[in-house]
């Protein structure tokens, strides 16, 4: 009867806090200490239900590389998933189909995102200005136009999330090519910071990726599996990238080998606790959003519960697992058996919660 009464109680505190006036927050205030976001957060996370706390994590596709709308229009009206990233399409037909999706829900929030890189932007949206690809915007003035084209176009179509900067050093990958500032981390560090700077003021979260780092080894997750044999060489571009406050860090599906400290065993890295909360999250203090990359992708694809073993590695956001509905359940039975994981589950799905608010949303 005393935790029916203690929980009741911190219900009636928790409506209290959401119906109070708030100040506006921002991407700004997500690193910040700020009291009032703190007890929103907390408020907002305690007046959702268990399941309605997991989906937030879930990302599904949209678009013409995507699934079709018919079938994540009920995930949505069931509050089954927390976003959707749009995979190619007309700019027009997106904003009309994020302006029914939010009609959906008054007070649930999705998350939309999108692939907004330079190089790949004429791609993803067709129509839209001509952009030079990443690789080839060198100077700050340069970077800064793109920043701004991007930028608007998103927030005209309704994007919050840009699933750029990609940082791994490459010349010749074939899943990277011209999609980088660069081979050496001289190049890419003080241009991607720039780019992760100007987007977040824009009230657009940056994502550096494919942590921790793709740009040297052989193959394309999109196909396969592929491997760092050795050192982590492109690591030491994320602790800057820590520093200038990214908001999302994307983990790639890159196994590492013959490494004595950062082994995955054969997996890639977004199903590895070490690289993941061990190495992202405790060693270098990134305290942002953890984001798989696609989970439909042939490197991670074909390994059994490989979106919970994502969500157990340390990921807060499962991006486009094949299955959401499975994802949601199989996260919450394990939730049930392991305590330690329902805390850790309970973390992302505040930070989620958190950077939500700090983009203007409503619960």
């Amino acid at each position: 009867m005393r935790a029916l009464i203690i929980g009741l109680v911190a219900i009636l505190i928790s409506q209290h806090i959401l119906a109070q006036e708030t100040t506006d927050f921002s991407l700004q205030d997500f690193y910040t200490t700020n009291e009032e976001l703190n007890l929103k957060t907390q408020a907002v996370y305690a007046q959702l239900s268990e399941e309605e706390r997991v989906a937030q994590m879930i990302i599904a596709s949209l678009g013409k590389l995507g699934k079709p709308y018919e079938t994540i229009k009920p995930l949505i009206e069931k509050k089954k998933i927390g976003g959707v990233i749009f995979l190619s399409g007309d700019p027009s037909d997106f904003k009309n189909q994020i302006g029914e999706i939010n009609a959906l829900h008054k007070k649930w929030p999705m998350l939309m995102s999108m692939d907004a890189e330079p190089s790949l932007l004429n791609r993803r949206m067709p129509g839209t200005p001509d952009m030079k690809p990443t690789a080839e915007l060198k100077t700050s003035t340069e970077i800064s136009w793109a920043v701004d084209v991007i930028d608007s176009i998103l927030l005209d179509v309704g994007f919050q999330q840009n699933f750029a900067p990609v940082v791994d050093l490459s010349a010749s990958n074939e899943a990277i090519g011209n999609r980088t500032f660069g081979i050496s981390r001289a190049e890419v560090e003080p241009k991607a910071i720039q780019f992760i700077r100007e987007t977040q003021q824009d009230q657009i979260v940056a994502t550096a990726k494919h942590f921790p780092g793709h740009g040297r080894v052989a193959g394309d997750t999109h196909k396969k599996l592929v491997y760092i044999d050795g050192e982590l060489t492109e690591l030491e571009l994320y602790p800057p990238m820590i520093d200038a406050e990214v908001l999302s860090i994307m983990v790639g599906h890159i196994a590492v080998e013959n490494n004595e400290k950062y082994s995955t065993d054969g997996m890639p890295s977004t199903l590895s606790p070490v690289i993941v909360n061990g190495l992202l999250r405790n060693e270098l203090g990134f305290q942002g959003i953890i984001i798989t990359d696609a989970m439909n992708m042939g490197a991670v694809a074909a390994i059994p519960e490989s979106s919970l073993l994502a969500a157990k590695a340390g990921c807060d956001m499962i991006l486009m697992p094949p299955d959401e509905v499975g994802t949601l359940n199989s996260i919450l039975k394990e939730m049930q058996a392991n305590p330690e994981f329902a805390m850790q589950i309970e973390n992302s799905v505040k930070r989620i919660i958190r950077l939500k608010l700090c983009l203007g949303m409503s619960f």
